[in-house]
Parts: structure tokens; sequence; C-alpha cells
């Protein structure tokens, strides 16, 4: 069984993250790291991914990230799990559509451990309940390795949402799992949930790296592939 390394990282700037994903993805291109999982959570930050139209930014001095994941503006916030798998699709394919259709079954599985049924729908990416969207997924792949993730509003104030159509949609589709189950919950109980989901889906064997130890790998120099 394969190796993926989780690393709980906690609060972290998107900027700081994303940079971290970059510097990580040329070291799972050259053979140096194994797959790894990032879970992580943001500072209240919008981003707008290849797919954003002015029309999605209902708040026209919004600051935006601008960045190259798939899909249109969203939120990350509080109360939002995200995940930032760094996968070598060479080793699983090359097949980026069943990357994604993974990425929503770990999404489906996690939310049914609270009991929630939650569902994809054809043509779109990301995780529904009821009719209301709950997680987004908007991933880039460069030389066959993968950034970005998805985000699963736990706690999420759907306030912020209001700023934009988040993926293309009004605000008022968005939800939180607080929202459905009607009682708060928490993070790290859904983060346990969501990689016991990622390492069936993915058939891999977990194993932790710390925060510090993750960084050290990030400041040596990579090697060529």
């Amino acid at each position: 069984m394969e190796e993926t390394r989780v690393c709980r990282v906690g609060r972290i700037d998107f900027a700081r993250a994303w940079a971290w994903q970059e510097a990580l993805r040329e070291k799972r291109r050259s053979g140096q790291l194994p797959d790894l999982l990032l879970l992580v959570e943001h500072p209240p930050t919008y981003t707008g991914g290849r797919a954003t139209l002015p029309e999605h930014l209902i708040d026209e001095g919004l600051e935006v990230v601008p960045i190259d994941r798939g899909g249109s503006a969203t939120f990350h916030g509080p109360g939002q799990l995200v995940a930032y798998p760094i996968v070598d699709l060479r080793q699983r394919g090359r097949d980026v559509h069943r990357y994604l259709r993974d990425l929503e079954a770990v999404l489906i599985r996690t939310l049914g451990a609270f009991g929630l049924e939650g569902e994809a729908r054809p043509g779109l990416t990301g995780t529904w309940v009821g009719g209301h969207k709950v997680a987004a997924i908007g991933i880039h792949v460069r030389h066959w390795i993968t950034t970005h993730g998805l985000a699963l509003n736990v706690a999420t104030d759907l306030g912020y949402f209001a700023a934009i159509k988040p993926c293309g949609l009004e605000s008022e589709e968005m939800t939180t799992m607080d929202a459905l189950l009607g009682r708060a919950v928490v993070l790290a109980e859904v983060e346990s949930a969501l990689l016991r989901a990622y390492a069936d889906i993915f058939a891999v064997e977990l194993t932790g790296i710390e925060r510090g130890e993750l960084e050290g790998c990030i400041a040596c120099p990579a090697q060529n592939p």
C-alpha cells in the first residue's frame, strides 16, 4: 500500500499555504517526498479560480486572490476544513476526472460519518446535501502533480458568501455541517472522519508529519526530476 504523509497544519495564511503547495509539488515530482495531504484552516480570504467572471463578484471592491485552480470565486475562513492533496497522478493512471470523483467520494463518505447524505451533481464539482452546497472542489495539475483541493463548510460564517456568487451559484445555496445537523460540530472530529475516508478511497496508508518537519522539507532545495 502506498504511503501518504498527512500534516494537520492548523491556521495558516492562504498565500503561505499556496507557496508551500508549489514547493511540495516540485519535491513530489522529483521523488523527494511521497504523496502528501495538508489539512488547514485559513483566515478570511476570497479566491478566484480560472473560471471567475466579473459578475461573480457582487462587491466590486472586494479583494480577491487570483489563483490557478479550476472553478470560480469562493471563500475560505474559520470553521472551514480545507484539504490540499499533493498527489502524483502518474501513479494513478494520469486520470484527472477519476481524481476529482475520488475527492467527491471522500467528501460524501465524510458527511456520511455524521449521518448526512451528500451527493455530487453531474457536470459540477463539489458536494451537496438536501439541495445546498456544503463543500467545494478546485484543483490544479502540472506535470501530473496536484495542488489545491477541497473545502468543507463545518461551521463557516455563511455571511461572507454574500459578497460573491460562490462557484457561480447564489450565496443562499451554501450551507454548513452545523446548519444541517442543528448542532455544533467539532472540526477535529471532521478532520479524523475525512482522513479515514481519504485512506479508504485512495487506498493509501496515512502517516503523520509535524508542521515543523514539513517546513524543514520545504526549506530544502528541490532536486531536478
